[in-house]
């Protein structure tokens, strides 16, 4: 089969869904062993432990602060969390149907990258998938994040972790997909507990940046808050069949 190069990003991108939908689209979950590296505040976990029948979810996060919150949610039962990051998985070789980082490769130490997508690989059957998606930098959204939190450089490193794990041959390519996914939030003061106060990052902003930090937010608030449509990426790979 024939894959053509893959691109870190595509201008314009038409398609605008929540993320779930591409999920839905490209991949069967149900009756599947599922594996989350970075599950943040487990929103996407729970989305996908809840969408199908016989799914069963290992969920790593590296920030103990999240981690520790995530290990209170009880009504998750098909879903363990665990304290761990993409270059040390904690699961058995070839154990896992379907490997996601939702947004997190490029928040894995860039010199360990390689390490993470390796790991992924290990620990996926001959034939299953890894979804990875990661933001694009551009946009309305970005352009505020990138006033105290520039990613340019760790999001071109996480696109060339992938192109680099493609073209060794850990991964086949099987599908490269651009979409915007709406971003909502009802007021600033939830876009600075959310972003700016996320307990993955450190953030310290002067009194100049964040205002104009809060300037530039304020600009795009409507009647019911803040919407944005980020640009994102999301590269299907496939772990090679067995020999």
């Amino acid at each position: 089969m024939r894959h053509t190069a893959l691109r870190i990003a595509i201008d314009p991108i038409e398609q605008v869904c929540p993320e779930r939908q591409i999920v839905e689209r490209v991949l069967d979950l149900d009756g599947k062993r599922l594996l989350e590296l970075g599950c943040g505040r487990a929103d996407l976990t729970r989305l996908l432990a809840l969408g199908g029948p016989g799914r069963q979810i290992t969920a790593l996060e590296v920030d103990e602060i999240q981690h520790a919150k995530n290990l209170q949610l009880s009504d998750l039962p098909n879903v363990e969390f665990k304290l761990a990051g993409a270059q040390a998985i904690p699961a058995d070789d070839a154990s896992v149907d379907v490997a996601f980082m939702f947004k997190s490769l490029h928040h894995v130490p860039a010199d360990l990258m390689g390490q993470g997508l390796r790991e992924v690989a290990r620990v996926l059957k001959p034939g299953a998938y890894a979804y990875l998606s990661e933001p694009i930098f551009a946009g309305a959204f970005n352009d505020i994040l990138r006033l105290f939190h520039d990613e340019q450089q760790v999001r071109a490193a996480a696109f060339a972790a992938i192109a680099e794990a493609v073209s060794s041959g850990l991964f086949v390519s099987a599908e490269e997909i651009f979409f915007k996914a709406p971003v909502h939030f009802p007021d600033f003061a939830a876009f600075e507990r959310q972003i700016i106060g996320a307990t993955h990052t450190r953030h310290v902003l002067s009194d100049a940046v964040y205002a104009e930090v809060r300037q530039r937010f304020l600009a795009h608030v409507g009647a019911d808050g803040a919407r944005f449509e980020s640009p994102m990426r999301v590269n299907l790979l496939r772990k090679p069949d067995a020999a």
